[in-house]
Order: structure tokens, then sequence, then C-alpha cells
């Protein structure tokens, strides 16, 4: 794996990493899964999961290959993703896969020497690494270099410390759902859905707001 260090000529060398072929090719797979997840209204069920069986992969091909960089600047970068902003984009996609969005996870590194089970969300995994994918790509599209730099260093190291793993639990799950001829006839409404109202009753389920009937 390559790993850039500074030398020399700083603004030649920041200059050489943030446009770099690996660097531009990663930016543009992180814009085009950023797109997907929140033009998720736009396509079926099965058409998204399509596009993220081929995403997925992708992506983490290209984080993997751009390698260590250095940060370069004592400031905290920006966050664009607000809460507002996820929850309105996880619940969009809550209501598209329905009750296919849970799935057993096989590897938890807090459990992985257990007997212990967990229980995982497809949405929230997407949604988890769309938050680091989306900071990163709004602050390197400022055009500012160090910013750049420093966008592309941080969001490489969420990748090795959280969302690449993120990645390829929930790519298994994507790839049963695509096989496995889910059904998403009755999940895929255009109701809105209201946690604890009961519309639809896995959303309460989802959210702990469900209610036993007496």
């Amino acid at each position: 794996m390559q790993q850039f260090n500074y030398w020399g000529n700083d603004e030649v060398i920041m200059d050489q990493i943030v446009y770099s072929k690996n660097v531009v090719e990663f930016v543009t797979v992180a814009n085009e899964y950023c797109s997907t997840i929140e033009n998720v209204s736009h396509l079926t069920a099965e058409e998204n999961l399509a596009k993220l069986q081929k995403l997925l992969p992708l992506l983490y091909l290209k984080a993997s290959v751009v390698g260590k960089i250095e940060m370069v600047m004592d400031e905290e970068l920006e966050k664009f993703v607000n809460e507002l902003d996820y929850n309105v984009l996880h619940q969009k996609w809550l209501q598209l896969l329905g009750e296919n969005d849970g799935f057993h996870e096989v590897f938890d590194p807090n459990i992985q020497f257990g007997e212990e089970t967990v229980r995982a969300s497809v949405s929230e995994n997407l949604m988890d690494i769309y938050q680091d994918l989306k900071d990163c790509i709004t602050n390197y599209s400022i055009g500012n270099e160090e910013v750049m730099n420093d966008a592309i260093s941080e969001c490489i190291y969420h990748f090795e410390e959280f969302w690449g793993q993120q990645l390829v639990n929930v790519m298994r799950a994507v790839h049963m759902l695509v096989y496995s001829g889910a059904d998403f006839s009755t999940e895929s409404s255009n109701d809105e859905a209201v946690p604890g109202k009961g519309n639809p009753k896995w959303l309460d389920k989802f959210w702990g707001t469900d209610q036993e009937e007496e």
C-alpha cells in the first residue's frame, strides 16, 4: 500500500497527492455512492440494491489503494452531515427495505471471540458509510488543498478503523437480498413512516415503540 509523506516543496507534494489518480478515483466512487444514498426514492428497492452490489466492492477497492496520508492542519475539518440529514435518509432506506433491513452479523470486533450474535441493520450501515464519505467529498470539493488533503487523510483513517468493516459486513447482506428474491412489494410504500403509530409495524419494532395488543 502506498504511503504519502511530505518532503521538499510541500505545495508540490500536496498537489501531487490530492490530485493523484488513486485519490481522484476514490472521490469519484465516493461521490457516486453518496448520490445513490441520497436518491434512494428515485429507484425501486431492487434497483438500489443492484447499484450497491456494484458500488460497495468498488468503493472498498478504491479506498484501500489510496494509502495513508499525513494530516497537515491543526484545525478540525467541518462536518456537513447533521443529525437531521442522517435521520431523514435513514428513514427513507428503512421504508424501502422494510423487514428486509435486518441481518445477523457474523463478525463484530467487540465479540469476535464470543458466542453472541448481533442483529445489524442494512440501512444503518449504509448511512454510517455515507456520513464519512459525504463529509469527505464535501470538504474535498472546497478546493483548498490543505482541506482536501486532510479530508482524504481522515476518511481513509476512518475506513481502516471503522467504515471499511461496516462495508464488508453490509455487502454480504446486499448480496443475499439481490439473489434471494426478497419481496419488497409491501415494504416499498410511499406512505410516511411514523414511529409509534403502527405505520408500519416493523418500524415500531426498530425504534422500540411497538405496543403489545391487549
